[in-house]
């Protein structure tokens, strides 16, 4: 409930966020209503929607070894989600308002004909959908050609290829010439996914897209999985408020985490474990998510005031990356005890 200019309008808190329309501000009024409260027009809350997209793990099998992979740890590599359940779960998806999912986890296109039937069942409900994939498939133009075809044909909004110095030691590069021809070809929207540590070495492939005037962007590595050891370049950056989009994830296993790059790495504290869609319905794991006043502070106010409420230093701070600070705040029983405890008084009002 929020008393705006003399109006008592109910609403769910977990709709401002799904939209970035709460800051921390917001939030601190809200749930301290006797403190001032900033003005919100009837017409703004009456338009706040639940936005809800999901990475899908549809099975983790992948027919390549990639030395940086997060996910290579996170499930048996055989781990693979029945077709009906799949199918079942986008039905459900539907009716509580999922509005895009994505194919990924392993290589979704190792099982062509079943994820054609999941992109049908997308678009049939209106459902964005889009497929993560390294490309093994387009190693001439025909063959690349047939794929995308059958892909756009079944309804695929979008094609997300997996690019990086990693990948290309098990992917010839003319793949992905190929696809992003085919993509052109049919008309079927796509994205190159740049994987880097932000190292000279990967200069030389960025060139190589910006070459071949692709559309592509750069995503930072994730130190996890089989990245875990990799030695780590100094970041040279300033005081970045490390914002985190947070869509969620749903495993082969059925496992749901509020983080699709977060998953199974917190061990100490499961804090972005959300439940299992054996014991929950997809709605009560998004409620889950949704209502979670820390998972919401991290989309809205940033990793970075969170852990300058924490004690961080400021030159300490600066020193991490984005997952790697997350995990220092979430992944300490410690740390996290401090920020339930202090979610609607201390933490909320850490801002400018």
């Amino acid at each position: 409930m929020l008393r705006s200019c003399g109006i008592i309008i109910n609403f769910d808190i977990s709709q401002c966020f799904a939209m970035d329309f709460l800051t921390p501000q917001t939030v601190s009024a809200i749930i301290h209503p006797s403190k001032k409260n900033p003005a919100h027009s009837q017409n703004e809350i009456s338009s706040m929607n639940k936005i809800r997209q999901i990475a899908f793990g549809y099975s983790a099998q992948c027919n390549i070894k990639c030395d940086h992979c997060v996910a290579a740890d996170d499930v048996s590599p055989n781990a693979k989600m029945p077709l009906d359940t799949a199918k079942a779960i986008i039905e459900e998806m539907a009716v509580c308002n999922v509005t895009g999912i994505s194919f990924t986890a392993g290589e979704p296109l190792l099982f062509l004909n079943e994820i054609k039937h999941l992109i049908r069942l997308c678009s049939k409900h209106g459902i964005y959908s889009r497929v993560v994939t390294n490309g093994h498939w387009a190693g001439n133009r025909q063959r690349s050609d047939n794929m995308v075809a059958d892909l756009t044909q079944s309804g695929l909004s979008q094609l997300r290829i997996s690019c990086s110095r990693w990948h290309q030691k098990n992917i010839n590069r003319e793949n992905i010439v190929n696809a992003v021809s085919s993509c052109k070809k049919f008309g079927l929207d796509y994205f190159i996914s740049f994987v880097t540590d932000f190292s000279k070495q990967d200069d030389a492939f960025e060139q190589f897209l910006r070459d071949n005037k692709f559309k592509f962007f750069p995503e930072p590595l994730i130190y996890s999985g089989r990245a875990k050891g990799f030695n780590r370049p100094r970041i040279f950056t300033d005081y970045p408020p490390n914002l985190c989009a947070m869509n969620p994830y749903l495993s082969p296993q059925l496992d749901m985490f509020a983080c699709c790059d977060a998953g199974t790495h917190f061990t100490e504290t499961g804090f972005f474990y959300l439940g299992n869609h054996q014991d929950h319905d997809i709605d009560a794991l998004f409620q889950k998510k949704e209502k979670s006043i820390l998972y919401n502070l991290i989309r809205t106010m940033g990793l970075t005031n969170m852990a300058s409420y924490l004690g961080f230093k400021a030159s300490e701070i600066v020193k991490y990356r984005k997952c790697q600070l997350c995990e220092k705040l979430f992944n300490s029983t410690e740390n996290l005890r401090t920020l339930e405890n202090s979610v609607k008084s201390g933490v909320i009002t850490w801002t400018r």
